[in-house]
C-alpha cells in the first residue's frame, strides 16, 4: 500500500488495490463496482461490500490527510500519491450517489519481452526494430484509446534507453515513475501544476541538459508546443497521445493547438522530427477469450526530397488478423546511420533479387512462343511499334551466338530489317525467347516481317 495512504481504511477496496491484475476501480450509482484488469478488461463485480458510506469515509480520510475539504462547497477531490490517483465527486453533484475512480500507477515495468511476444502483443521483428530505433534516438509517439496501455509501452521503450543518457519526465499526473524504477539512473521527474506550466517546466528542462524528454501524454496545446520545441531543439522524446491510428498523430496534434500556426508548416515540422508513430489497441479477443492488447500499427514519418510531408506504414494488423509489412525508407535508415546505428534496409521484409537472365526460357525449347525482349532498350517510343509474327512458326533454328545488347538499336525498326537479314536473325536467336513486356518505347508504326527471312541462311540452333 502507498505510504501516504497507509492510515486510510480502504475496507473491501483493498482486495483490488493489492491485485496487480487490476488497473482501475470505478464506484458509482449507489453500489456499482466496475474494475479494469490486464487480463479481462472492464467487468462488473458484485457482492463486494462497497457502498456509499464506505466511499464517503475514504473521501474524508483522504481530504484530511491532504489538508483539503470535501463538501458541497468543495464537491471535487483529487487525491494523488506515488502509485494511486483517486478522484471523488460529492453527492451534491453526483445525484445518484458519491462517485469514485481509482487509477493504479505502480512503479514497475509490466511489459517483459518474453511475455509480450508469447501473448501476441507484438511481433518479434517489430519489437527488435523498435528497440533498434530507440537505440538510434528516434522520436516516438504512441497513440491509442484510454486504457489501451500507451503509458506502459512508453515505459517499456524508455527502459531500453542507454544507462548513461539522462531522462527528464514531464507530467501533470504522475504515472511513469522511472525515477523509482531506476533509482541509480540520472532521471528527473517534473510535475506541472497551476504555478509551473508545461512551458515553464520545459525551459528548466532544457537547462538540465537531458538526452530524453518523456511526456506522459500530449493532451493540450501547451503539451503540443512542448513536444514541438523539444524535438526542434535536438532533444529526443517519447510520448503518448489519443488518436485512432498512428498515421493521424501529426494531424491530431495540430487539432489540439489553439494558435493560428499554418498547418502545412506545422505538419512538416512533426514529420521531419518525429520518426515513428506506434498505435496500441486494446479489445476483448474472442481468439484469446480475454482482454487483449497489441501493437496494431507502426508508421514512419518523413519529409521527402520535394519537401512534402509523407508517411509510410511499416506494419499494420487489421481486425481480422491480417498483417502487412514494409521496410523503412531511406530517410530513416540515413537518420539512424547519423546516430551510429546501422540498420539493414530489408530489416522487416527480406527482399529477393533475381538475375533477369534466369527468367528467359531455355534456348533449346522448340515449343517456345516468340516474345520481344526489350529489357535492354531504353527511351524509345513504344506507342508505334508493330511486330508481325504471323509466319514465325516456319522459321528454323539458328546458330546461337552471343551478341552484345549494346549493338541493338530499335529507334527505327525499318532499318532493323533492311540492314542485314542474317545479322538480325542471329541477334534475335542470341537472345533466346525475347520478352516483349520489357520493351520501353519502340516505334510501333514500323513492321518487322519475319517471313522475309530466307530460311536457307538460317543454321540449326535455338528458337527464334
Amino acid at each position: 500500500m502507498d505510504a501516504q495512504f497507509t492510515q486510510i481504511d480502504f475496507g473491501p477496496l483493498k482486495q483490488f488495490l493489492d491485485n496487480d491484475d487490476v488497473t482501475d476501480i470505478s464506484y458509482s450509482n449507489g453500489g456499482n463496482v466496475w474494475i479494469k484488469t490486464l487480463s479481462q478488461g472492464v467487468q462488473r463485480v458484485e457482492n463486494t461490500g462497497i457502498d456509499n458510506p464506505l466511499v464517503e469515509k475514504i473521501a474524508f480520510q483522504c481530504a484530511n490527510s491532504m489538508g483539503k475539504s470535501f463538501n458541497m462547497a468543495n464537491p471535487f477531490l483529487d487525491a494523488e500519491s506515488a502509485e494511486l490517483r483517486m478522484n471523488f465527486v460529492h453527492d451534491s453533484i453526483a445525484k445518484n450517489g458519491i462517485a469514485l475512480l481509482i487509477r493504479k500507477t505502480p512503479a514497475k515495468i509490466r511489459l517483459q519481452k518474453e511475455k509480450i511476444i508469447a501473448e501476441d502483443y507484438i511481433r518479434l521483428n517489430i519489437h527488435d526494430f523498435l528497440l533498434k530505433c530507440v537505440e538510434g534516438h528516434c522520436n516516438i509517439i504512441v497513440s491509442g484509446e484510454t486504457g489501451s496501455g500507451k503509458t506502459e509501452f512508453i515505459k517499456y521503450l524508455a527502459s531500453h534507453t542507454k544507462e548513461d543518457e539522462k531522462i527528464i519526465t514531464i507530467e501533470d499526473t504522475l504515472e511513469l515513475h522511472l525515477d523509482k524504477i531506476f533509482p541509480k539512473r540520472d532521471i528527473v521527474a517534473m510535475k506541472t501544476n497551476n504555478i509551473a506550466s508545461y512551458s515553464d517546466v520545459l525551459v528548466t528542462c532544457m537547462r538540465q541538459n537531458p538526452k530524453w524528454i518523456l511526456l506522459s501524454e500530449v493532451r493540450s496545446a501547451e503539451a503540443v508546443m512542448a513536444v514541438r520545441n523539444s524535438i526542434s531543439s535536438g532533444h529526443n522524446i517519447l510520448s503518448t497521445i489519443h488518436a485512432d491510428k498512428a498515421e493521424s498523430i501529426p494531424s491530431r496534434m495540430y487539432s489540439l493547438l489553439e494558435s493560428n500556426i499554418e498547418i502545412d508548416q506545422f505538419l512538416k515540422t512533426i514529420h521531419r522530427y518525429v520518426q515513428l508513430g506506434v498505435h496500441i489497441k486494446g479489445y476483448y479477443s474472442q481468439k484469446y477469450q480475454k482482454f487483449h492488447r497489441e501493437v496494431s500499427e507502426v508508421v514512419e514519418f518523413y519529409v521527402d526530397d520535394d519537401n512534402n510531408a509523407q508517411y509510410k506504414i511499416l506494419y499494420r494488423k487489421t481486425p481480422d488478423g491480417r498483417e502487412s509489412m514494409a521496410n523503412p525508407s531511406k530517410y530513416l535508415i540515413s537518420y539512424l546511420e547519423s546516430q551510429g546505428v546501422i540498420m539493414p534496409r530489408d530489416i522487416l521484409v527480406k527482399e529477393e533479387f533475381k538475375d533477369a537472365s534466369l527468367d528467359n526460357t531455355s534456348n533449346n525449347s522448340s515449343n517456345a512462343e516468340f516474345k520481344v525482349d526489350n529489357s535492354y532498350v531504353q527511351n524509345v517510343n513504344q506507342s508505334t511499334l508493330k511486330v508481325n509474327t504471323s509466319q514465325v512458326n516456319n522459321v528454323s533454328p539458328v546458330n546461337n551466338q552471343s551478341v552484345p545488347s549494346s549493338n541493338y538499336s530499335l529507334g527505327n525498326t525499318n532499318n532493323l530489317v533492311n540492314n542485314s537479314v542474317n545479322n538480325t536473325v542471329n541477334s534475335v536467336a542470341s537472345r533466346g525467347i525475347i520478352n516483349s513486356s520489357n520493351v520501353a518505347g519502340v516505334n510501333q508504326n514500323a513492321t518487322v516481317n519475319i517471313a522475309a527471312v530466307n530460311p536457307s541462311n538460317i543454321n540449326s540452333g535455338g528458337t527464334a
